[in-house]
């Protein structure tokens, strides 16, 4: 994508939202700013494609998602024979799910995110409507919808995962977070009553009516305590590890935005002991709670919830020092469990996640569920001819679409050499994670970072500190690269 289509793009977001930011601030910051200029530069500096291949094979691609029509679109554009094949039911596969947390704040609509599959299909790629049902890696084929059998030389599993919101007591349904045709099970306990998640589109569109309620109940609340307002994140790895936090900022956002925030508690409730995994931003995102009045509670884990009476049960865990082994000479460390139940006006949920059970109970999958590959390369342990990419995949802190943006030309790069016959793979994924955290509305923390559990900024600032220029980032930029850049394949 050309940088004037960016620009361009970039301009038609801001004008949505005038109340943030005028067209003519935008369009001067852009023109005169050097990090603007290298912001832009960087929505195009991907734009090349691996080195062109006559190789042959028929590859498969199961997950037509952001990960999947990604790889099947630079694949096209670098193969002169391609032969691709993209299996995925979801019409609205490829949406925009970073944007849900801006739907659940009321700054976006539904519409500002949601996209038609069959618009991004690359040309010349053939379309399964269906959905994979059986894997045979030792035969090399898939069952689609438990009947057609599909043969390939080359399979890429780009599946994504699975909201399983029934892991919670009291709740029901696995979706996935894009699926807008079957989260009926789901939305009869999540998105009422002051029950919501933004990890699906329904759920973040009626988290914003449960904000405004939530808004509204504290203008009339005159009681002494304050209304109770909790934001979850459960004990499995999930997608977009920010998002728990970013839509707790929000809500703080626009509670002080209506007047209201001392009238309301936030409190965060995460399994693990930390904010953040990366020490430097822990230590900012704590900073930043401590200078919002925000609460939290380490190592809570949600497992039940009861609607009727809007009460969440945590699972409190420690561990603490048990008998003293003779032969080690140390403690043992035992791990304790408590019952706690808190009251709530308002709880986002960020449900467990889990691989499609159909890849975790399969040879491809296991026992964790998610597709266990090299991290560096992206290709199966045990099936030379099988690579996964994406959330689906078994890789550390790399559950987010600029993950994908780095994975994917890896992916490419090295399948097409084992195709080629290459016997060490040329292209190396170094774990590189981006979190554009929102903090405030006009403010983000870019936090970029890789396997080395440090701070890898893109650019010349401190990465620790909120910057609207990260807004413009992560509120303009990053749609219109993803759709017209990553789906294309040269982004």
């Amino acid at each position: 994508m050309s940088k004037n289509k960016i620009l361009k793009e970039i301009l038609a977001e801001v004008e949505k939202h005038p109340e943030i930011m005028s067209r003519r601030e935008a369009l001067k910051y852009l023109s005169v700013s050097p990090l603007a200029a290298s912001l832009l530069a960087g929505t195009t500096a991907g734009a090349t494609a691996a080195v062109a291949s006559d190789v042959k094979g028929k590859i498969v691609i199961v997950g037509g998602g952001l990960a999947g029509m990604s790889t099947a679109a630079r694949l096209t554009n670098t193969l002169s024979n391609p032969d691709i094949t993209v299996i995925e039911p979801n019409p609205f596969s490829v949406s925009y799910q970073p944007g849900q947390t801006l739907v659940g704040a009321g700054l976006w609509d539904k519409s500002d995110i949601l996209f038609n599959r069959d618009d991004f299909l690359p040309s010349g790629v053939t379309l399964i409507k269906g959905s994979v049902t059986a894997f045979d890696p030792e035969n090399n084929k898939v069952t689609v919808d438990g009947k057609d059998e599909i043969s390939y030389d080359q399979l890429i599993i780009a599946t994504g995962l699975m909201l399983n919101f029934a892991a919670i007591k009291g709740l029901d349904g696995v979706i996935t977070s894009s699926d807008e045709e079957n989260n009926g099970i789901v939305k009869e306990k999540v998105g009422k009553n002051g029950v919501h998640s933004i990890y699906y589109m329904d759920g973040a569109e009626a988290t914003w009516t449960g904000l405004q309620e939530l808004i509204e109940k504290a203008k009339s609340h005159t009681g002494p305590e304050k209304l109770q307002a909790l934001f979850t994140d459960p004990h499995t790895p999930i997608k977009c590890g920010g998002a728990p936090k970013k839509i707790m900022y929000l809500a703080h956002a626009r509670l002080e935005e209506a007047g209201v925030r001392d009238k309301v508690e936030l409190t965060f409730y995460p399994n693990g002991g930390k904010m953040f995994g990366v020490p430097e931003y822990h230590e900012a995102i704590l900073q930043q709670f401590k200078d919002r009045d925000f609460k939290w509670n380490y190592k809570h884990n949600l497992i039940e919830i009861d609607t009727d009476n809007k009460v969440a049960v945590f699972d409190k865990h420690a561990q603490v020092q048990g008998a003293y082994d003779k032969d080690l000479e140390e403690y043992t460390m035992v791990t304790t469990h408590d019952r706690v139940e808190v009251k709530y006006d308002f709880i986002h949920v960020t449900p467990p996640m889990k691989a499609p059970d159909v890849v975790g109970n399969s040879a491809i999958g296991s026992d964790k569920g998610w597709v266990p590959v090299t991290k560096e390369t992206l290709q199966h342990v045990k099936f030379p001819n099988v690579w996964a990419i994406g959330d689906v995949a078994a890789i550390p802190m790399a559950k987010t679409g600029g993950s994908v943006r780095k994975q994917y030309k890896v992916l490419v790069d090295n399948i097409i050499a084992s195709m080629e016959g290459k016997t060490e793979l040329p292209a190396a994924y170094g774990g590189y994670t981006v979190c554009p955290l929102i903090t405030s509305i006009g403010t983000v923390m870019l936090a970029e970072f890789d396997w080395s559990g440090k701070p890898t900024p893109s650019f010349p600032l401190d990465p620790t500190k909120e910057r609207w220029i990260w807004w413009l980032l992560k509120v303009y930029a990053l749609k219109p690269m993803t759709m017209y850049g990553m789906l294309s394949g040269r982004a």
